[in-house]
């Protein structure tokens, strides 16, 4: 969504800020959509059907230049603009070799970025935190326990459990719109089956409901391979 919005691909360049609901919106879309037929599945199961749902998807798109050239297919969709904030590109205006300059200080565009995804890393922790203490997430721990037990309770566990599919979609469009703004590109082969094992690995490894677990399985599954290479 990001680079059909914010590229030369259909001739649009919206803001990173307009175009940041919107993905996260269509990535909602399909989260109830992958969600709705799958409700009865669970653990590995349900873990296999997702990833499965994200290889058809790759391929969907890595063939849709045909007959309407939609995303591009296997070249991806480059040029797509930086974000700007307040004026300020991330990327580094041209002819400035990559740097961000706020007043007189200047610093990498890589570290500009960094510092914007820190925030949001942040900002995703926080609301994460607070559903889980919310009357919502007490429901989602109690259909992760016992569903039958949670149903019993009264609990809606069909609408609960979409609602779980849809608001982690939707946290999932977010990153992949800051994704394409930091790359510039973006092609159906980004999105492979070994990303979305690698992001489930490390969800794993941290521990399923434990939020800095989680963060940790991210960070060493991201840090060990670049350290033992």
């Amino acid at each position: 969504v990001y680079a059909l919005l914010a590229s030369p691909h259909f001739g649009l360049h919206w803001p990173w800020w307009a175009i940041l609901p919107i993905g996260a919106a269509v990535a909602c879309l399909f989260g109830v959509l992958l969600g709705t037929p799958t409700l009865k599945l669970r653990g590995d199961y349900l873990a296999i059907v997702t990833l499965g749902f994200g290889e058809i998807i790759r391929i969907f798109m890595n063939n849709l230049n045909d007959p309407i050239n939609f995303t591009n297919g296997p070249q991806g969709i480059n040029l797509i603009d930086p974000i700007r904030i307040f004026g300020v590109s991330l990327a580094g205006e041209a002819g400035s070799r990559a740097t961000v300059y706020i007043g007189g200080f200047g610093m990498p565009s890589v570290n500009a970025y960094y510092f914007l995804f820190l925030l949001l890393c942040i900002v995703t922790i926080f609301i994460t935190s607070r559903l889980q203490h919310s009357r919502l997430g007490r429901a989602w721990v109690a259909i992760r326990e016992d569903e039958i037990a949670a149903k019993a309770m009264g609990i809606n566990t069909r609408n609960v459990k979409l609602l779980a599919f849809s608001m982690g979609a939707s946290f999932g469009g977010v990153a992949g719109a800051m994704f394409a703004s930091f790359q510039g590109f973006v092609s159906p082969e980004s999105f492979s089956l070994t990303e979305s094992i690698a992001v489930l690995a490390m969800v794993v490894l941290g521990g399923i409901g434990h939020i800095p677990g989680v963060v940790l399985g991210g960070a060493l599954l991201a840090a060990l391979p670049e350290i033992l290479r």
